[in-house]
């Protein structure tokens, strides 16, 4: 099932097929007494397999093959969409991401009655993420987060928004009155910093300003914390006159942040949108997948998540995933380098 989904199998059907076009290559380490199995067996299998106990294997292999970890990593949930089936919600995953390796460091499904702010402590308590950075979006903004990211010696950069009113409030307030009303030329160098994009058509304009005097300031709940910041985004698109502004207020326990650090932080927990979601749609087909029954959906996701990760870590070939996949169902030594990585 892995080699078929490393290969770009979406189905129980395709891994099926992909086992029976290289049935003759399998024997070569597989005994295969009753032929390929069929679709059917595949999917009574992984309905039968244990998601936390294959979860758990998975992060103790990635443990194996990432001893050290650093820079930011980012937390978020995305949902199976046409996982759902009878009476049964689509499977919504949290991941961490690592910014850096760009692997999945491990995942977690919610359960069926809960959400993220349930799912993202349990997935925390697992992981290898000292000396790392956390980013989570506004709702992971919670204080028993907080504190199970400090419990685990790692930082955090937490988005904060309205879910958490009187810190909001106190926080939006405090920038808008005392930060964004001075001169730039008044802040120092380390509380401001600015970057600029300008693609197709679209310029943005993304300045970050942080705050790390917080004595003033009622935090005692929030473990760790040391300061707070913005990030102010001016987007304008071609052929439009008037900018749209945004901001995006965070709170974090890093201590003696820069503005610069701050920005890292905050485009670094993009990087699960764009470097693992986006991925996992576009070259796994993720969203299409109607993989639904028992733990099936959950088991398949861990699959694609270490297929990810194999064809991340292959680095002999500088090309895209889909690139990779595609190599590797055309050349199974290919596919071996690939899954030799596995014991790297």
């Amino acid at each position: 099932m892995l080699l078929a989904i490393v290969c770009g199998a979406t189905s129980y059907n395709k891994i099926e097929m992909f086992g029976i076009a290289k049935e003759a290559w399998l024997r070569e380490f597989l005994t295969l007494e009753n032929g390929i199995p069929s679709a059917y067996t595949f999917r009574s299998v992984m309905m039968m397999i244990d998601s936390e106990e294959l979860h758990k294997r998975f992060i103790e292999w990635v443990r194996s093959i990432a001893t050290e970890m650093s820079g930011v990593v980012a937390v978020d949930g995305k949902t199976v969409r046409r996982s759902k089936g009878e009476n049964k919600k689509p499977a919504h995953i949290v991941s961490a991401f690592a910014k850096d390796s760009g692997i999945v460091l491990g995942e977690i499904a919610c359960e069926e009655k809960s959400n993220e702010i349930t799912a993202i402590p349990k997935l925390l308590k697992l992981l290898m993420i000292k000396g790392c950075i956390v980013t989570i979006d506004a709702m992971g903004t919670q204080t028993d987060i907080a504190a199970t990211i400090i419990d685990r010696e790692a930082d955090y950069v937490l988005s904060l928004k309205e879910n958490q009113p009187s810190l909001y409030e106190d926080v939006s307030s405090y920038i808008e009155e005392q930060i964004l009303k001075k001169s730039k030329e008044d802040l120092p160098e380390e509380e401001y910093y600015i970057s600029t994009d300008n693609k197709h058509g679209r310029n943005e304009i993304r300045e970050y300003y942080i705050c790390n005097d917080i004595e003033w300031l009622e935090h005692g709940k929030w473990k760790g914390m040391t300061g707070f910041g913005v990030c102010v985004s001016t987007v304008t698109e071609h052929g439009s006159e008037t900018p749209v502004i945004s901001k995006n207020y965070a709170i974090y326990s890093v201590k003696d942040m820069t503005a610069k650090q701050f920005a890292k932080c905050k485009r670094g927990h993009w990087s699960i949108e764009n470097s693992l979601h986006w991925v996992l749609d576009m070259s796994f087909r993720e969203d299409e997948s109607r993989v639904r029954e028992g733990n099936g959906a959950e088991n398949f996701n861990i699959l694609r998540h270490l297929a990810f990760n194999l064809l991340k870590l292959e680095q002999s070939k500088k090309t895209s995933l889909t690139n990779k996949q595609f190599l590797c169902a055309l050349d199974t030594n290919y596919l071996m380098k690939v899954l030799d990585c596995a014991c790297s």
